[in-house]
């Protein structure tokens, strides 16, 4: 009953009042998110560290999004699950699902440490690593392991405090641990001269912080209660939730092989082009982070939603469900046709932010392949916002095939083999048009699917 109670306003409060109240919050948090490995890349491609640092900061970032893609899957999973047993009553599976959502991401994070540790100039080199890059990467990429269990329960928890219907707390956390950073970055890099090692420690730093507010919160949450009992992993109680994360699963993991494969590719081409090895993948690694701005404000606004969307879809509010994905697709429009016009109009304004090149041959090159990445490659971010807002809509309407299918049909099965392909013909620029051409065959997909989903929320209205 105590859940009922508690979470009743989200079949009740206006929907626009729902938003505001629960995607900010989010948007905020993802955004903070998004910060970490931006400010060690403003801070190192300003420092003497330069273009080299960025280029190894770009092959150590596939490693947190492999990161995020297990803690997402257990927490964006848990959360969808907990906000329709919310709908549905059901308190006793969404305590089980919580907890051994928490022991599976530890235990993933483990695994991952016990992997990677002994590979890591092999990995390195597979996530596009060069000579001149390999030593700045592996001392960011010692530190930044060994703090994976923090990193990865502090995602996961997020997720789960926004779903209880506490955004801000979960806001605090990641804002915390991102001030920490901020401050700490040029103090350990510009005033300690500790490198890429100061760069990694301020990360941690913050993330550890993260990790412990998050923590606390689990001792006092509104509509769950864990004991040491619900750490046990129950796999009937976690199926749901499993499930339903799926597709957060897949869409990270599909950004690692994204990531890995542009760097290899780019290191390939790039070094049989004038550009050099360097110098795209230095690129790359800035338009992933600035990227990573623009999704996470589309997909705080729509995971900010999903207790919302959890709620009503378990409850049969459809007429709420469907005023609520009117307002998500106009932020989502509104932000992303923003991005476009920046990228295309002031691209060298955005790269600027991240540094001057001073390590390198020819720095007219730099700017003259980044301006050319950013009007090519995200020329239709757009697109992309739209499929990933519906990835994650359909996982919150508790539809876990829909969500996985929108997700990969961008990432796997149109841009890895034309990333494979064109550069065949076309050199390194057929790695650039890989994107766009991806973004429109798949919004093609993403929108029959989205059409389909409310021609049965209407016959099912109906009826």
């Amino acid at each position: 009953m105590e859940m009922t109670d508690k979470a009743r306003f989200l079949g009740e409060e206006k929907i626009s009042k729902l938003m505001l109240k629960f995607s900010l919050p989010c948007v905020l948090s993802l955004l903070v998110s998004a910060l970490y490995n931006i400010v060690d890349q403003i801070f190192i491609g300003n420092s003497e560290l330069s273009t080299l640092g960025n280029a190894a900061t770009g092959v150590v970032f596939p490693l947190f999004i492999i990161a995020q893609a297990f803690a997402w899957w257990f927490g964006d999973g848990c959360a969808a699950y907990l906000n329709i047993c919310q709908g549905k009553c059901d308190a006793d599976n969404a305590h089980k699902s919580i907890g051994s959502g928490i022991t599976l991401t530890f235990i993933s994070s483990v695994i991952l440490m016990a992997v990677f540790y002994p590979l890591k100039y092999p990995v390195l080199t597979l996530f596009g690593a060069s000579e001149n890059s390999m030593a700045m990467a592996v001392e960011y990429f010692d530190i930044i392991l060994a703090f994976f269990p923090l990193y990865m329960l502090s995602n996961m928890m997020n997720g789960v405090i926004r779903a209880d219907g506490s955004p801000a707390w979960s806001m605090t956390s990641m804002l915390a641990g991102a001030i920490i950073n901020i401050i700490l970055d040029p103090l350990f890099i510009f005033a300690f001269k500790w490198g890429m090692s100061g760069a990694a420690a301020a990360t941690v730093i913050g993330q550890t912080a993260s990790f412990i507010i998050s923590a606390v919160y689990f001792s006092r949450s509104k509509t769950f209660k864990l004991t040491l009992k619900s750490l046990i992993p129950d796999f009937g109680a976690a199926e749901g939730a499993v499930k339903l994360g799926a597709s957060s699963f897949v869409t990270q993991m599909a950004i690692v092989v994204i990531a890995v494969l542009s760097n290899v590719m780019l290191s390939k081409y790039g070094a049989a082009s004038h550009y050099g090895a360097d110098i795209p993948i230095a690129v790359i690694s800035i338009e992933s982070k600035v990227f990573t701005v623009v999704i996470n404000l589309v997909v705080g606004i729509v995971l900010g939603c999903q207790p919302v969307i959890g709620y009503n879809i378990g409850a049969g509010n459809r007429e709420r469900v469907k005023k609520l994905y009117a307002g998500i697709l106009a932020c989502t429009l509104i932000i992303s046709l923003t991005a476009t016009i920046i990228f295309e109009l002031a691209p060298r304004a955005v790269v600027g932010i991240f540094g001057t090149p001073t390590n390198i041959p020819n720095p007219d090159d730099y700017w003259v392949f980044a301006e050319k990445t950013f009007r090519i490659f995200l020329s239709l971010v757009s697109f992309t916002c739209f499929i990933k807002m519906s990835s994650i809509f359909f996982q919150a309407a508790g539809m876990p095939v829909r969500a996985v299918v929108a997700s990969m049909i961008r990432d796997i099965v149109c841009f890895v083999p034309l990333i494979i392909i064109l550069p065949s013909y076309f050199g390194i620029d057929g790695i650039l048009y890989a994107s766009p051409i991806s973004d429109a065959v798949s919004m093609i997909v993403a929108l029959a699917l989205t059409l389909s989903f409310f021609k049965k929320v209407f016959t099912k209205e109906k009826s």
